[in-house]
């Protein structure tokens, strides 16, 4: 007889007992102990805009009717604050992502954030 390598798992569903593959990294506590931490899968690809972040640069492409239109839209169709939906636009003005996914609404807020910046 011959052994041509390691027995073949009786249940190929599962995992071996020893196995060192996880759905979950495992991460060292300080005291040297190994706890599975969850990792938030994102719903797009590493390169891509999630929905809010398409959403917030959908919003900011529409042009508005009068000064409360916007806020009032932010609030209705985004269900945030207009404080949160500008601090997460800021952010998002900084993303090569957003770039690439939208680039004149992108450079238009750049422009525009600049030109505030050099007045004050």
């Amino acid at each position: 007889m011959t052994a041509s390598g390691p027995a073949p798992d009786p249940d190929p569903g599962s995992a071996p007992a020893d196995s060192e593959q996880s759905d979950s990294p495992a991460v060292d506590s300080p005291a040297g102990e190994s706890s599975a931490v969850p990792v938030p899968v994102p719903v797009a690809g590493a390169d891509e805009l999630s929905v809010r972040e398409r959403a917030l640069l959908a919003l900011e492409r529409r042009s508005w009717a009068g000064p409360g239109a916007k806020e009032r839209a932010i609030r209705e169709e985004l269900g945030m604050s207009p404080v949160r939906y500008f601090q997460l636009l800021n952010a998002l003005i900084e993303d090569e992502r957003a770039l690439r996914v939208d680039p004149v609404t992108v450079n238009r807020l750049r422009r525009v954030r600049d030109a505030r910046r050099g007045r004050r």
